[in-house]
C-alpha cells in the first residue's frame, strides 16, 4: 500500500495488553487508530470516515451479530476484521456471510493483525478504482479528490470541506437519484432529524458556487420529494425541459443548520 495513504482504524476491544501493543505498531506505521472499549452506534463510525475496523465480538455480548450486520450493511466500503477468542466454524462462516472481511483467532500477533487490516484496506481500495483514478471531469468541472477541491478552467470553485464531500458523493453516483436521508447520513455522519433542511441549504450553496464559474452548465438536479441527482447538462438543454409546477424543496430551506451541526 502506498505509504502516503494513511489508514484510519478503529479498534473495539477491551484486551488492554493487545490493544496497547497494536496501537504502538499502527502509530509507527503512520496509521490513525482510535481505540474503543465498547461499541458505538454505526452512525458514529460513519462520521469517523474509517478504512478498517478491528473488533472482538465478546465486547458486544449478545448484540454482537446484530451489530456486525448493521455495521457491514451501513458501511459497505469499510474493511471489517474480527479478532476473537475461540470460535466455531459455524460462527466464522456466519460472520463472513454477514460481510466481515477476515477473522483472526486470539491470541494473535499484532503484526499479523496489521497485515490483515492492511490487506483488507488494500482490497477495498481496489474495489473502487474510480475513486483512485485521478481527477473526475464532468462538464466544465474538474473534481480533485486528492485536494478536496473542484476547478473550472483552472479556477478553484472555493468549496468548504463539507461542500466538497457533498459534491463528491453526488458525482460518484452520477446519474443516480440520492435520497436526502442517504446524503445526510453519508456526509454529516448522523441520522437526519425530521424537518432538517441542511442538505437543501448546502445543495443551494453548492449550486450557486458552480453556477458562478460554470454558468453554461447545470450539474445538480432536484427530484421533488426525493432527493438530488448529479448529471452535467448544458444549461440550454436544461432550460428546454418542461417546467414543474411543484416548488423545489431546496428553494425554501432556511439558512440555519440544526443545533450542533455546524458547517466547517
Amino acid at each position: 500500500m502506498n505509504p502516503q495513504q494513511t489508514i484510519r482504524l478503529a479498534v473495539i476491544d477491551d484486551d488492554s495488553g493487545f490493544v496497547t501493543v497494536l496501537a504502538k505498531r499502527t502509530e509507527a506505521a503512520g496509521w490513525q487508530q482510535r481505540t474503543l472499549a465498547s461499541a458505538i452506534p454505526p452512525e458514529e463510525l460513519v462520521a469517523m470516515k474509517l478504512n478498517a475496523l478491528l473488533i472482538d465480538p465478546a465486547v458486544l455480548g449478545d448484540d454482537a451479530w446484530d451489530y456486525l450486520e448493521k455495521v457491514c450493511g451501513m458501511l459497505p466500503d469499510l474493511g471489517v476484521v474480527v479478532c476473537a477468542g475461540r470460535s466455531t466454524v459455524a460462527q466464522r462462516v456466519r460472520g463472513l456471510r454477514l460481510g466481515v472481511d477476515d477473522w483472526l483467532t486470539k491470541p494473535c500477533h499484532p503484526e499479523e493483525a496489521i497485515a490483515r487490516l492492511e490487506a483488507v484496506s488494500r482490497r477495498r481500495r481496489r474495489a473502487r478504482p474510480e475513486a483512485e483514478a485521478g481527477p473526475l471531469m464532468a462538464g466544465e468541472l474538474e473534481i480533485r479528490s486528492d485536494r478536496f477541491q473542484a476547478f473550472v478552467a483552472g479556477a478553484s470553485v472555493d468549496l468548504t470541506r463539507r461542500e466538497f464531500e457533498l459534491l463528491q458523493l453526488l458525482s460518484d453516483a452520477k446519474g443516480q437519484v440520492l435520497e436526502r436521508e442517504a446524503i445526510y447520513q453519508r456526509v454529516w455522519g448522523y441520522a437526519m432529524a425530521h424537518g432538517d433542511r441542511s442538505v437543501d441549504v448546502f445543495i443551494r450553496k453548492l449550486r450557486q458556487k458552480l453556477e458562478k464559474l460554470s454558468p453554461g452548465w447545470s450539474y445538480i438536479h432536484t427530484h421533488f420529494g426525493v432527493g438530488y441527482r448529479f448529471d452535467p447538462e448544458p444549461a440550454d438543454s436544461a432550460a428546454l425541459a418542461p417546467p414543474s409546477t411543484a416548488p423545489a424543496a431546496d428553494e425554501h430551506a432556511p439558512e440555519l443548520e440544526p443545533e450542533g451541526i455546524a458547517a466547517p
